[in-house]
């Protein structure tokens, strides 16, 4: 994708997420237990068509090089976005399947952390690309990337919808991931 065409498709995410996903002034508490007068609820923008479409076409343009084989990670926030990176991958014939990490083992059925592979495959071997929709210090991701790892899965990179910027580029860095954002806090601030 050309970078003005890839600067347009954000200009219209942002606006977007404003109208949908985007609060400020008051105090909330993140579920980092951190507190920010900064709030993004990415789900109305992730279940919005349009939203949707174009968070999955930028991440998509953003793993082109990474050659991955699965995007996923933690349960809720990055159901939405491996489901839509997944779709959109199909049309543009960049096919990468998409996968879930629950937050914890199912007490029933398979048992299995990782949902969405079929029986009999694993994600050893696999290139994987971590998503999340909102970053704040990385622990979701990183949780995430541990798994596909115990799993037997190489983590060649993490992905977020909107990045906090608040510790978690630095923690990835510390954790040995590679990490880029769509969108970032300061997209809001300005």
């Amino acid at each position: 994708m050309q970078g003005e065409d890839r600067e347009a498709l954000r200009r219209r995410l942002i606006e977007i997420v404003r109208k949908k996903s985007f609060r400020s002034g008051e105090v909330f508490k993140l579920a980092s237990g951190k507190t920010s007068t900064l709030y993004f609820n990415m789900k109305p923008t992730l279940l919005d068509a349009e939203g949707a479409h174009l968070a999955a076409t930028l991440i998509l343009d953003a793993i082109q090089d990474d050659r991955a084989d699965l995007v996923g990670g933690l349960e809720l926030g990055a159901v939405p976005i491996a489901a839509s990176v997944a779709a959109i991958s199909a049309v543009e014939r960049r096919p990468v399947g998409g996968f879930i990490v629950r937050k914890q083992a199912k007490e029933h059925g398979t048992q299995s952390l990782v949902e969405g592979l079929v029986k009999g495959e694993t994600l050893k071997g696999r290139r994987v690309v971590v998503v999340e929709d909102v970053t704040t210090t990385g622990g979701s991701a990183i949780k995430a990337a541990d798994v596909v790892r115990a799993e037997g899965g190489e983590v060649v990179r993490v992905v977020t919808v909107l990045d906090r910027q608040e510790g978690a580029a630095e923690a990835f860095r510390a954790a040995g991931l590679a990490f880029s954002s769509v969108l970032r806090a300061e997209d809001f601030t300005a």
